[in-house]
């Protein structure tokens, strides 16, 4: 590709051959001094990690730090910029002060078509190679992309890998953690006329080489206040529909029972809950199955996890039962 044939122009304003020309030199000695001798059907070359790197600095926008997607724009200085971040600096450039007017960077745009670069999370273990426009589409669904930390009790902003959330829930949110494929929890609450959000229970379980989360809560389902048990799979969403899990309360003779597959991680503690996606038990029936004088909830929840596997011969899944 030949530098001198790309140009910045503007939408509203003309810029004069001096301008044009200093700001054309100085993006073409740029260019061409990470370059190192690149194909002529590509600016730079994927395999030059240090060249790519640095022509991907060229498209950083200053304010945000986030890559430029067209349109890109810049002021009469040369300084760029990207079209979120205009509206926020009053069409005022952050690097010079001067007006933005309405001036487009064909040549920021042009490069950014030629380049391919790196998924984001190829330090996390992502091979992909993409072209520059189709690399943010991907990041945002990339299976290698950090997970939320799962904990609901608090605005946790924490994000990392399955092992290092599974170490930061164990140290920094005191969660219970427990091995095996079966659970029998007791839970109780003193006052259960006081019915919060905010009331809920987070255990950890690791099984199959996996690692679980079983929330219990207590919330407003309309007019009602309801309990409400389900299971996350601390994984991607795929993974996770490898697994089923049962969770049974019960008391005086009466029982409820529901059967599932594992919610991921990447679908939030709330949109989990908000689908209903559980075991839901109305308050009367929780103080119902809690017996006595219906005046404290002593509600045991009994489940077990175990993996669907895939039948050779039908094509169907059949459970494998944990021991």
């Amino acid at each position: 590709m030949e530098f001198d044939s790309i140009d910045c122009m503007t939408s509203s304003d003309v810029i004069d051959d001096d301008d044009e020309i200093h700001h054309h030199n100085q993006l073409s000695s740029l260019l061409k001094s990470h370059s190192n001798n690149g194909s002529s059907n590509s600016i730079v070359s994927p395999a030059v990690h240090s060249s790519t790197t640095s022509v991907h600095e060229l498209l950083e926008c200053p304010v945000c730090t986030n890559s430029m997607y067209p349109p890109i724009h810049q002021c009469h200085n040369g300084h760029t910029l990207c079209s979120t971040c205009k509206t926020r600096v009053h069409n005022r450039c952050p690097t010079c002060r001067q007006e933005l007017g309405d001036i487009r960077c064909l040549a920021l745009e042009k490069v950014a078509e030629s380049l391919e670069l790196p998924c984001k999370y190829s330090s996390l273990g992502c091979p992909e190679i993409f072209p520059y426009y189709s690399k943010l589409k991907h990041e945002a669904l990339c299976n290698f992309r950090p997970y939320n930390c799962p904990y609901a009790g608090s605005e946790c902003t924490v994000v990392g890998g399955i092992p290092f959330l599974v170490a930061h829930l164990r140290d920094d949110h005191k969660v219970d953690m427990h091995s095996g494929c079966t659970f029998n929890h007791r839970y109780v609450k003193s006052n259960p006329r006081e019915v919060e959000n905010a009331t809920w229970m987070l255990t950890v379980f690791h099984c199959y080489g996996q690692y679980f989360c079983l929330h219990f809560e207590a919330f407003q389902l309309g007019m009602a206040p309801v309990y409400m048990a389900f299971l996350r799979f601390m994984g991607d969403e795929v993974e996770s529909r490898n697994y089923s899990y049962s969770l049974e309360v019960g008391g005086n003779g009466r029982k409820l029972i529901w059967e599932g597959t594992p919610r991921s991680i990447r679908d939030s503690h709330r949109k989990v809950r908000d689908s209903h996606d559980g075991l839901i038990i109305q308050r009367n029936m929780a103080l119902f199955f809690s017996g006595g004088d219906r005046k404290e909830l002593k509600l045991r929840v009994t489940g077990r996890i175990w993996k669907e596997q895939q039948n050779p011969e039908g094509g169907a899944c059949i459970p494998n039962l944990c021991s």
